[in-house]
């Protein structure tokens, strides 16, 4: 199935795909139980699974990267994110994978972080990786990041490297969406060949590249399902625009008409507050929720604020709905948290 020009672009395969979609039987039995009406079924597409550095959906973003980066003979790969980001992990197991260092740049997203949060988890695994470590003293200057990253890759160029920036902030072309524009029609796929009929897909909206490329992906195949973005760093009246943005960036980069309407982008940010990396009670519920009715580790960052949308989408959905939850992984950053999560995790469902 061809969309545009996506097969003709510079891609690195990273990622172990397809990933398999789940059923979730115990989760949809649980959810029943604070239903007004009838059972309906879960489905979460598990692209933790996708290998490579502990997986992710990033491994997807990370192909087109990657791709464009050894199409230009580069050496060194630079990203930017907070300090537990599994972005950053994901960058610099695909920078090993193709042969080249990495540079990464932490940035103070989460306010007065414990040890282990700046030790463990995610951190850890970019030691282990042998990436370079930079500090950002911010966490909501996306373009003085990507300035403080430029200066960075100047310093390299300096001294005769070949860095390549991986810019996640607007005003770059979002090439990591395109890996979910690629997932869309694996997911597509899915469906048809085992006839399973989803009603909705719940996803995180953070940096808009999973949120949009999935969307994108599935309108330009004719598919229609709704796809709900949960907010997982800034407000709905925030987010909306660059949903809007990040499809038409997808439309020029694949220099083909916008196939996603305003109407199609719906984001919920009911489950943000109080913010960016920090617990609520409804985060705590659904990584519990998750871990004790199907096995499934969930962090609280991205997937458990969007299992938490996704419980209560589920709880509104009607008698015979079939909802799909994309599972992003994030898993190492759990352990991150541990000073956190510990103490509230002694009491059951």
């Amino acid at each position: 199935m061809l969309i545009g020009k996506l097969d003709d672009l510079p891609r690195s395969i990273l990622a172990h795909t397809p990933t398999p979609v789940d059923e979730m039987p115990n989760l949809a039995k649980f959810v029943e139980a604070e239903r007004a009406s009838g059972a309906c079924r879960l489905y979460a597409k598990r692209d933790d699974c996708t290998g490579l550095g502990m997986g992710g959906n990033k491994i997807r973003q990370l192909e087109f990267y990657i791709g464009e980066a050894v199409a230009r003979d580069a050496d060194t790969i630079l990203i930017t994110g907070a300090v537990q980001s599994n972005f950053v992990r994901s960058a610099a197991a695909a920078a090993r994978k193709a042969g080249m260092d990495c540079h990464i740049q932490l940035e103070e997203r989460v306010a007065n972080p414990s040890s282990q949060y700046r030790r463990s988890g995610n951190v850890l695994l970019d030691r282990i990786l042998g990436a370079t470590l930079h500090s950002f003293p911010e966490g909501e200057n996306e373009a003085g990041a990507d300035r403080a990253l430029e200066d960075i890759a100047g310093g390299l160029r300096a001294k005769g490297r070949t860095p390549y920036i991986i810019h996640l902030g607007p005003g770059h072309p979002p090439l990591g969406a395109l890996g979910y524009v690629v997932a869309a029609r694996e997911i597509f796929g899915q469906i048809n060949e085992t006839d399973l009929n989803i009603h909705e897909i719940v996803v995180a909206s953070g940096s808009g590249a999973t949120h949009a490329g999935l969307l994108f992906g599935l309108r330009a195949l004719g598919c229609d399902i709704p796809v709900k973005g949960i907010c997982v760093r800034r407000a709905k009246d925030q987010q909306t625009p660059r949903i809007i943005n990040r499809c038409q960036e997808v439309a020029d980069m694949l220099d083909m008409d916008n196939p996603v309407r305003n109407e199609d982008i719906e984001i919920n940010d009911d489950v943000l507050a109080p913010g960016y990396g920090k617990i609520n009670d409804a985060v705590l519920h659904a990584i519990k929720a998750a871990a004790h009715c199907e096995g499934i580790i969930l962090d609280p960052v991205y997937t458990g604020r969007t299992m938490a949308g996704f419980l209560s989408r589920a709880r509104q959905a009607k008698a015979g709905q079939n909802l799909m939850f994309i599972h992003t992984g994030g898993q190492p950053a759990v352990f991150g948290y541990e000073d956190v999560l510990g103490p509230m995790l002694s009491s059951s469902l």
